[in-house]
């Protein structure tokens, strides 16, 4: 296992305890978070302030991974998300795109998923 692969394992793991702290903490300071439906978030400080209300609205969130590849710092993965939303769990089929630097922080972490299933449509 190669320390990219290593690292976004654990970071995805790390997910489901909800500590916006421990998350953040996988991050440079100059990352990008891209929910490809959404606008990018920029810098660990913007990214911490994202997680902090998104654990404060819905909690945890278990990531289950179906494939991870690597190559060198980056690792794409296919997951399925359970997301805890006021009206009961929604599994959320998501591939994700991660850029690592060279200490093993995440400098791009790009999210691809249909936001509709976030919104009952």
């Amino acid at each position: 296992m190669s320390d990219a692969d290593a690292v976004v394992r654990e970071f995805c793991e790390a997910w489901g305890r909800g500590d916006a702290d421990e998350i953040a903490s996988y991050f440079a300071e100059d990352a990008v978070y891209h929910n490809v439906p959404m606008e990018p978030l920029v810098g660990k400080a913007a990214i911490k302030e994202f997680l902090e209300g998104f654990f404060s609205g819905f909690g945890a969130v278990v990531f289950e991974t179906h494939l991870q590849v690597v190559s060198g710092n980056v690792v794409m993965n296919e997951r399925t998300d359970t997301i805890q939303l006021p009206d009961g769990p929604v599994d959320l089929p998501v591939c994700g795109v991660f850029d690592l630097d060279d200490h093993g922080k995440i400098t791009r972490w790009s999210d691809y998923f249909d936001a509709a299933k976030l919104t009952g449509g």
